[in-house]
């Protein structure tokens, strides 16, 4: 499979490595906004160029961030490559799988749009246990550890030079959740920690922005601390994360039953970038049986992922 990557960040990096050690894939490109001249490097493009490369690449990683360069640059790559990515605002979800639905169905293409974890691997197990466990209670919790995305809108943030975001759950109701069950609000049960390095005279206005950013921060109970360069260098260049779904529902006789999923991950770019690179076999396969759209992972037969056969699977997982 040719693959391009746009986007050269953590995530980005990340697909890299793992495209460059896996046999069945060939780098072609990596597009940037930057000076492509001054990486050194003859796998790095400009993206003025993405358009030379339309008929060799076979899926085109974005690896770009959320809150605004997915939505706005998304749609347009999409009229002429296959594409998957991570785009994580929740709550814009619907309004953005719906354009690029719309504009891959009209130029034969296919966007696979959300996968990763959560969304992605974590949406897919809520749907299961609530399939399974038709009454009762699902929450989800996240963390401790980096979110990309929110860590990304901070980054936006004028005056930010560098930041990182903590996704705090509150392990008291994790411990007592079978017992406790009910639909909590994620802010209920979460608390955000941002670390940011920047001026002094900005630390005011960017503190005010990131705690009343909406679908990020508000109504979330946020802590921000301002940091040097060196401290942050030091205790937060390193990217673990991880969570867990769970669903608590009643069979028969007020039998409580728990449905648990749970990911450890010492680094969320790597682990992101697994999870978008199987994204990336479904594609092919969508391509191949000309189901052109917008795909999720809610959608996706588990087949599409693997590179055995049907047979394989049935012999090796079944």
């Amino acid at each position: 499979m040719k693959i391009g990557i746009v986007g050269y960040g953590n995530l980005g990096r990340s697909l890299r490595g793992l495209i460059e050690r896996d046999e069945n894939l060939n780098l072609v490109k990596i597009f940037t906004r930057r000076d492509s001249n001054s990486f050194n490097d003859d796998k790095m493009e400009s993206i003025k160029n993405l358009l030379e490369y339309k008929d060799k690449i076979d899926v085109l990683f974005l690896s770009l961030g959320s809150a605004t360069d997915i939505p706005e640059m998304a749609p347009e790559i999409i009229k002429n490559f296959n594409t998957v990515d991570a785009y994580d605002n929740h709550a814009h979800i619907p309004q953005y799988f719906e354009k690029m639905d719309d504009i891959a169905r009209k130029n034969n293409k296919v966007a696979f749009v959300s996968t990763g974890w959560d969304p992605g691997l974590f949406s897919l197990n809520r749907l299961i246990a609530e399939s399974i466990l038709t009454k009762g209670h699902t929450n989800t919790f996240w963390g401790r550890g980096v979110s990309q995305g929110h860590s990304d809108a901070v980054r936006r943030i004028k005056g930010v030079k560098r930041a990182v975001q903590y996704t705090i759950p509150k392990e008291e109701i994790i411990e007592n959740i079978k017992e406790n069950s009910k639909d909590y609000k994620s802010f209920e049960t979460h608390n955000r920690l941002c670390y940011v390095v920047c001026e002094k005279k900005d630390e005011d206005r960017i503190r005010n922005e990131i705690v009343n950013m909406e679908d990020y921060f508000k109504p979330y109970e946020t802590k921000v601390k301002f940091i040097s360069e060196e401290e942050f260098e030091r205790e937060h260049t390193n990217m673990p994360h991880g969570g867990h779904v769970i669903r608590v529902g009643e069979t028969l006789e007020n039998n409580r039953e728990m449905y648990k999923f749970t990911l450890e991950l010492d680094s969320n770019p790597d682990f992101t970038a697994s999870v978008m690179i199987s994204a990336s076999r479904a594609v092919l396969k969508y391509v191949e049986n000309k189901n052109y759209g917008a795909h999720t992972v809610l959608d996706t037969p588990p087949a599409y992922y693997n590179v055995l056969s049907h047979e394989e699977l049935i012999k090796n997982y079944l």
